[in-house]
């Protein structure tokens, strides 16, 4: 557990009536001013699903100074919806109103069971676990559109099949290997063979779709540059605007090199030159530099932004492929994820592993829940 991840002292997705439960059983001496934030931000999640479901629209964004769309606030991704269909649901493109009601209900329903559960005593040995549920954030609600996966484009809301040059290298030896040490089966070499989410230097790649919790973006804007800052290990792009070409061929960043133009009132950021390490959900660093990503940001209405992004890459998929998840905007504060600080879970796996090696162990070999 990397316990420098729990400045993030309140938990954006709980109801009203969960946070007075923390305070009255004082599991948490939380300061009045993280109280009264928590408080506002949960009544934005507790409104009733019509009136969340059909924001005030504007029939023009704001705009700066400037003149362009005004994009700037702080955003929020989290979603039930999954990033490809459920195989229960292959012929489902959308859910009904009642099944999203249903789904949303489970999910505020499983959050309250979580929180009044009892604690259960850690025991040495196996797979120690991490967070419990308190300090999640996976969100409650589904997309707008209901749509059963944020993929649109294959119509069968899946990744396209593998290439088979990508099948090669995902199921290699040294893939297997690797995945055996990320996923705690066989002791780890080095802190060099854990991904970078475990080093704390990158972990939500682009395009950039939720996790367990810090799905927030803080996005600012000048006339030549926009800014997002995302709030799980404080990575920031910088995005030029003025039409200049992208960097060479030979540059390789693990975030790529992105360049912004407006169309109409979108604002479309196209991204090249990933490294060996690029990451996309669970494709980490088994990605090709052909990758290129596109995306658009576009005003909805005041509190919600249209995101949508197709991914190409040649050498891992057989085909592109698109997808559309909003944000919806939150009134913050976002809070520093200081990762290092904290990050003892890297060391206590690197140190599990060399305890193991001395005691020659050849059975299952567990180590600790990743830290993130």
């Amino acid at each position: 557990m990397q316990l420098g991840c729990l400045p993030l002292l309140f938990k954006r997705s709980y109801g009203v009536f969960q946070v007075e439960a923390i305070a009255r059983k004082g599991r948490f001496q939380m300061e009045c001013r993280y109280l009264t934030v928590c408080l506002l931000l949960a009544v934005s999640v507790w409104m009733p699903i019509e009136a969340a479901s059909q924001p005030t629209s504007s029939p023009t964004p704001p705009r700066t100074p400037w003149g362009d769309p005004d994009l700037q606030g702080i955003w929020n991704n989290a979603t039930l919806t999954p990033l490809q269909r459920p195989d229960e649901m292959v012929d489902l493109e959308f859910l009904s109103e009642e099944q999203v009601a249903n789904i949303e209900q489970q999910t505020v329903g499983r959050n309250a069971r979580l929180l009044t559960a009892p604690a259960q005593r850690t025991q040495a040995g196996g797979n120690v676990g991490a967070y419990n549920n308190f300090w999640m954030e996976r969100g409650t609600t589904v997309v707008p559109s209901r749509r059963t996966s944020l993929i649109v484009d294959p119509p069968d809301g899946k990744l396209p099949p593998l290439t088979p040059e990508a099948d090669r290298r995902l199921n290699s030896m040294e893939s297997r290997r690797i995945a055996d040490m990320r996923g705690g089966r066989s002791p780890v070499d080095s802190w060099e063979a854990l991904d970078l989410g475990d080093r704390c230097l990158w972990y939500r790649g682009i395009p950039s779709f939720p996790t367990g919790y810090n799905n927030n973006y803080h996005i600012v804007q000048t006339s030549q540059f926009v800014a997002i800052l995302q709030e799980h290990i404080h990575d920031v792009r910088f995005i030029p605007l003025d039409g200049r070409p992208h960097v060479s061929g030979t540059i390789r960043q693990y975030g790529g090199d992105s360049r912004g133009r407006w169309e109409g009132d979108t604002l479309v950021v196209e991204t090249t030159n990933f490294n060996d390490k690029a990451f996309i959900r669970n494709f980490n660093g088994q990605l090709s530099e052909a990758l290129r990503v596109v995306e658009r940001f576009s005003w909805v209405d005041a509190d919600t932004l249209g995101y949508e992004f197709t991914v190409d890459d040649s050498q891992t998929w057989t085909a592109a492929w698109s997808g559309s998840l909003p944000m919806a905007r939150v009134s913050g504060p976002m809070f520093e994820y200081a990762c290092h600080e904290g990050n003892y879970g890297l060391m206590n796996m690197l140190a599990g592993s060399r305890a193991a090696e001395r005691e020659g162990s050849t059975g299952k070999f567990l180590i600790p829940g990743s830290i993130q």
